[in-house]
């Protein structure tokens, strides 16, 4: 690696872990969208169809950080890129029971995130709706 910063100024492992690791941690998360959710697909017959394709993967993707921000906090996909969360956790079978009081879940016994898929549902539960300091 390359810099113009002193060896005083900072270590090579510091640089190395904190900048030039972070560096590759977001362009990752540039790429998810187009990769992982699919926003490449602008294939559609009519002109119109293609920006709504594109409308929806953004907002999924908006929707796949918020989950991966909020809900996966102290779980094993903390910091789990879209793909992790849609093809792992995500796809789950389940008997949905609801009563006047509660909506019950049955998870199936091969099911083997649904601790996890507890821990998350209760953590987006216990998340602010909006920032109120902005």
């Amino acid at each position: 690696m390359v810099t113009h910063l002193s060896p005083r100024q900072a270590s090579a492992k510091r640089l190395y872990e904190k900048l030039y690791c972070a560096r590759g941690e977001r362009e990752n998360r540039i790429k998810a969208p187009p990769l992982d959710l699919f926003a490449d697909r602008t294939r559609a017959h009519t002109m119109r169809a293609n920006p709504l394709r594109l409308h929806f993967s953004s907002f999924a993707y908006v929707l796949m950080h918020a989950l991966r921000r909020l809900g996966t906090e102290g779980t094993q996909f903390a910091r789990a890129q879209c793909a992790t969360l849609r093809l792992k956790p995500l796809p789950i079978a389940a008997r949905v029971k609801v009563t006047a009081r509660r909506i019950g879940l049955s998870f199936s016994p091969a099911y083997r995130y649904a601790k996890t898929f507890t821990r998350v549902l209760a953590n987006v539960q216990a998340a602010p709706l909006w920032n109120r300091s902005g």
